[in-house]
């Protein structure tokens, strides 16, 4: 999750997945901007926390994917961590690097530094505040590898950004951004109630909203996101591109369905005045702890879910 950017946003979280982070779901961070994009970061804290914690798995296999290409590196800066969970995975995996979490969200870096405490990685773990890309000139040395999870479509001009991140890097490090993937989806098609298709009918006006998103940021710049030709503009090589999959069948796990009802509660709060009157009575039904077809119930529901992750390296 970062800067400027947390203090002008709006919700999201896992639709997180559209490749971005909607207000139902994500791990984004960015600016605030105004007419419903703006995100009060820590209020989502606790959010964003639950989501990462719950994606843990398909974070892992994304950290062996790097791995395999990242070998050794001294210095690790994950740009816009939000509250550290991935940063502290990260500790986790690469035991002999140094770890830093950078955001603009001073107590989202909080939390970053008491989890990286509480696992037993403060010797070689370090927050730094402010907006990207500027405030990684402030690192002490260049990194061997800079990850961007669902941060960097919350800075207007992605191109100039990936640039900055590039000129970060030591000569043979690597860029990893993770952006794009599929929708999430938590339910079954038909839901024997209301019309079916109602997670697809969510979809578009998420991704209505994150074209909102996107303009409202300071310095926006519309980009074709061709992540591969992007990471080649910034000045570097061998582009790779991977997804990784998040399937947790049903029945959901109780964490699940919390995080489940949080999402598809932000997508009521978000778009319930643009919802249809019997799209809104389906997501109150489905929100509704009594109701045994909500999702605190029902033995259907799931979480299915894609990120993308494209990398590429500094010449030496």
């Amino acid at each position: 999750m970062a800067h400027e950017q947390h203090e002008q946003h709006e919700q999201h979280e896992q639709h997180q997945q559209h490749g971005h982070d909607g207000p139902g779901h994500g791990h984004g961070h960015g600016h605030g901007h105004g007419d419903g994009t703006e995100i009060d970061w820590a209020e989502m804290a606790p959010h964003l926390e639950a989501q990462a914690e719950l994606f843990t798995p398909l974070y892992e296999k994304a950290l062996s994917w790097l791995g395999k290409e990242v070998t050794e590196p001294g210095l690790i800066v994950d740009a816009g961590s939000g509250p550290g969970v991935v940063s502290c995975l990260f500790a986790e995996v690469f035991p002999g690097a140094r770890v830093m979490a950078v955001d603009g969200s001073g107590p989202l870096l909080e939390r970053a530094q008491a989890r990286a405490d509480r696992l037993g990685h403060a010797d070689r773990f370090g927050t730094l505040t402010g907006e990207l890309p500027q405030v990684l000139e402030e690192l002490d040395y260049p990194a061997d590898l800079i990850w961007a999870g669902r941060s960097l479509h919350h800075l207007g001009d992605q191109r100039a950004a990936l640039a900055a991140f590039a000129e970060r890097l030591a000569p043979g490090g690597t860029l990893a951004i993770m952006e794009g993937g599929l929708p999430s989806r938590f339910l079954p098609r038909d839901l024997g109630f209301g019309r079916p298709g109602l997670e697809a009918r969510l979809d578009a006006l998420e991704a209505e909203w994150f074209a909102r998103m996107r303009a409202d940021l300071p310095g926006a710049v519309e980009e074709t996101e061709d992540w591969a030709a992007l990471l080649s503009a910034a000045g570097l090589k061998h582009t790779r591109t991977r997804s990784f999959l998040l399937d947790l069948p049903a029945p959901a796990s109780d964490r699940a369905r919390a995080y489940i009802a949080a999402s598809l509660g932000r997508l009521r709060d978000v778009f319930g005045d643009t919802l249809d009157a019997d799209d809104r009575a389906v997501l109150d039904r489905l929100l509704d702890p009594q109701d045994p077809e909500g999702v605190h119930h029902r033995p259907d529901v799931f979480v299915l879910a894609a990120h993308s992750v494209h990398t590429a390296v500094k010449s030496v």
